[in-house]
């Protein structure tokens, strides 16, 4: 009893695993830099939370605290491009309130129309509704993740995204930059409040974004003579649409995909679209509209409960053999892709779902480029984050062997320079079991 309480007490505090040296190095490790050949063997210097080296023939500094590399892999730290760990359950499942001009409003009237702004919580950022204590948040390191994009996930417009880093004491030591873009989606809760169907919610949005355009033109027209004008009400629901710097568009079937690349040419603005299952199939239509993808990592698969004696549809059938081949396809045509967990729960899983995606075809280096410096350029970051390049933030991921083997083992991850250990497999256990 007393080793437990012991234990749970080092695991809360992270001092277990957790180490910060001024200066760390990884010596003669395989590394993957995530902007050319990977280097055989080589090294990476870490000083200050940045990477100072990493190449074959970086020297170490003489008070560098040493990681021996041999049989190891360095890649840069992984990154789940759209995601809501460290969002506890509840927070990311609350039903907005709708908004009107000022504020949002408890229980109200009925939604009349776009101008109550139902469903939409734009103005809301994801790294708000982050605890940096959250559980999974340590099972995602432990996995050889450093970073993800947490976004809100409730609502047609339901916030901003945040780049953080899966370490620190507090959100606000986390976020590396906010915000990333909002996340739209185009689910209803059906007829019985506006917008009650896609084809109104694809109106919504239009109504919406014409909404912020006529919004922003006022407020710089009365910035620029605001005397004998009245000024223009505040409405931060427009405000959250305006502060998003590219919008994130719902589209995992053909079907999707192709509507989406056309609506998002309507909006104007930076899109980039997620799901993203049959892009092999709509590849020509993704390609001319220049919209990256962000892949989920939730392939859609039979269901373990249903009843054998039901016979899918060819639909369904066919979107469950193009999935894994989608990033494939993407590569092939050129066009930049991401990966994102999806509604994968353990982090420990999608490994597994990155395998199906080589076998179907991807090349382990673009799924290594997938998860670290193509996530950093969608988004825009990619000055600091991505690739292990002198002066970006110190993200590494650091295992035993190749880290798509299901064998290898996550050594350390790296996270602004601060070395992490996966906890021991019995201390997972007895933490479970309590």
């Amino acid at each position: 009893m007393w080793r437990m309480n012991v234990l749970a007490i080092l695991l809360a505090a992270g001092a277990l695993w957790a180490e910060a040296p001024k200066v760390l190095a990884v010596r003669g490790a395989k590394i993957y830099t995530g902007t050319g050949a990977v280097i055989e063997r080589g090294n990476v210097v870490v000083r200050d939370g940045l990477v100072e080296a990493a190449s074959a023939s970086a020297a170490i500094p003489p008070d560098a605290w040493i990681i021996e590399g041999l049989g190891l892999t360095v890649y840069p730290g992984f990154t789940n491009a759209m995601s809501n760990w460290g969002i506890p359950r509840a927070a990311s499942s609350q039903e907005p309130a709708s908004s009107r001009g000022r504020g949002a409003a408890p229980a109200g009237p009925v939604v009349r129309g776009p101008e109550d702004r139902p469903s939409n919580t734009a103005w809301l950022s994801g790294v708000e509704l982050v605890q940096s204590g959250d559980a999974g948040i340590a099972q995602a390191r432990d996995a050889g993740f450093t970073s993800a994009v947490v976004f809100p996930s409730t609502g047609i417009f339901a916030g901003h995204g945040s780049w953080i880093n899966l370490a620190g004491d507090k959100p606000g030591q986390m976020v590396v930059a906010s915000p990333l873009g909002q996340s739209l989606s185009v689910r209803t809760s059906g007829f019985t409040s506006f917008p009650g169907s896609l084809m109104g919610a694809f109106a919504y949005i239009r109504q919406v974004y014409l909404d912020a355009d006529h919004y922003q033109a006022a407020k710089e027209l009365y910035a620029k003579s605001p005397r004998g004008m009245r000024r223009v009400e505040y409405d931060r629901a427009l405000e959250g649409v305006l502060a998003s710097p590219r919008v994130l568009l719902p589209a995992a079937t053909r079907v999707e995909l192709e509507r989406m690349a056309k609506f998002g040419a309507e909006l104007k603005r930076d899109v980039v679209l997620y799901g993203g299952h049959d892009a092999a199939r709509a590849i020509e239509a993704i390609k001319a509209s220049g919209f990256p993808v962000l892949v989920s990592l939730q392939f859609p698969e039979k269901p373990k409960e249903a009843n054998p004696d039901v016979r899918d549809s060819v639909r369904t059938l066919e979107l469950r053999e193009a999935a894994p081949a989608a990033a494939a396809a993407l590569q092939k045509a050129g066009v930049k892709f991401a990966f994102y967990s999806g509604g994968i729960e353990k982090p420990s899983e999608l490994r597994a779902a990155l395998k199906k995606a080589i076998d179907a075809g991807l090349s382990r280096e673009d799924a290594v480029r997938a998860l670290t410096l193509s996530a950093a350029e969608i988004y825009g970051v990619a000055d600091r984050v991505g690739s292990l390049e002198a002066g970006k933030i110190a993200n590494l991921t650091v295992v035993d062997g190749d880290w798509f083997q299901e064998r290898s083992k996550v050594k350390a991850v790296i996270v602004d320079g601060v070395k992490y250990e996966p906890a021991p497999v019995e201390a997972k256990k007895e933490e479970a079991a309590k």
